[in-house]
């Protein structure tokens, strides 16, 4: 079975779709229609920005959405996917390309999201960190004793889990884990504290525009981040897409479950290969790959 999967934030590079741009009248087409959404050439710093322009979260989150959406849109009848997963960001491509979302409301919601986070980031300074070669439950169980607010955000794959909280609560959380064996404990370069409490303004601010937005019943299951199982009911994928901003991301166990549910052939659609290194940390003997026009 085909599970096609859509990366999330810190995928993203300088010249990323700029090959669609040129070569696909579709593609161009819905890219200017993404610049007349946004109200700016987003296509300007995609393909000819900085990296600095580009790690900007209210460019990042679009951008990404916009090259793996519209990889999928080129595609056309070979995007046969059997079931379909995002990270983080990622699943809202992955809601687009299965028909859940249409393009301008996904992107309009890709916005919204990116704003409101951006907003919830400045309320509060807050960070991230990766914390590798310790078991998740170890993890779970620092992050409880830790007084300041940190949770797991990221189950990314088995020995490799990111924390989020306040840069107090980080601090404390690296400090004790890198005392019970983790093999690195690395603060990220991030704007604040995604998928934790911290994100609870940006989670009102994006429940009302999820509600006002109309989805439909996806052309195949769709695993959600918040708890790794698969919905195609349009009420449920509502609420689990809102519950992911201050939720955990559960790539491991989403992995995990589609493996189980049949999934043979993984394929990233849109910038970098991360997500495929990610399935392959799950299980070596999967086939992966990249979504090419």
């Amino acid at each position: 079975m085909r599970a096609y999967i859509f990366p999330g934030q810190g995928a993203q590079f300088v010249g990323m779709g700029k090959d669609l741009y040129e070569t696909s009248a579709q593609a161009k087409d819905l890219f200017e229609k993404a610049n007349e959404i946004l109200g700016f050439r987003i296509t300007d710093v995609m393909f000819n920005g900085t990296d600095e322009d580009l790690k900007q979260t209210n460019v990042t989150q679009p951008a990404i959405f916009l090259h793996s959406v519209i990889l999928a849109k080129v595609l056309g009848d070979d995007f046969k996917p059997d079931m379909v997963a995002g990270h983080s960001l990622g699943e809202f491509s992955a809601l687009v390309s299965a028909g859940a979302l249409s393009f301008e409301d996904g992107l309009r919601l890709v916005a919204a999201r990116a704003n409101a986070m951006q907003k919830a980031c400045e309320l509060q300074p807050s960070t991230m960190a990766a914390i590798l070669g310790l078991d998740d439950f170890t993890v779970e169980d620092i992050c409880q004793r830790v007084s300041d607010v940190v949770v797991p955000a990221n189950y990314n794959c088995p020995g490799q889990l990111v924390i989020s909280g306040s840069i107090a609560g980080i601090d404390k959380a690296c400090e004790l884990l890198t005392a019970a064996g983790a093999k690195r404990a690395l603060k990220l370069n991030v704007g604040g504290a995604f998928h934790s409490p911290l994100m609870e303004a940006a989670r009102v601010e994006l429940e009302a525009a999820i509600v006002a937005t109309n989805f439909n019943e996806p052309i195949c299951p769709i695993y959600q981040n918040i708890d790794a199982k698969p919905y195609t009911e349009v009420e449920a994928i509502k609420a689990n897409l809102i519950a992911q901003l201050t939720g955990s991301v559960k790539w491991t166990q989403t992995v995990q479950k589609m493996l189980e549910d049949g999934g043979t052939d993984f394929i990233e659609v849109g910038p970098g290969n991360v997500l495929q290194g990610l399935v392959k940390k799950v299980d070596r003997s999967v086939s992966t790959s990249s979504a090419s026009a």
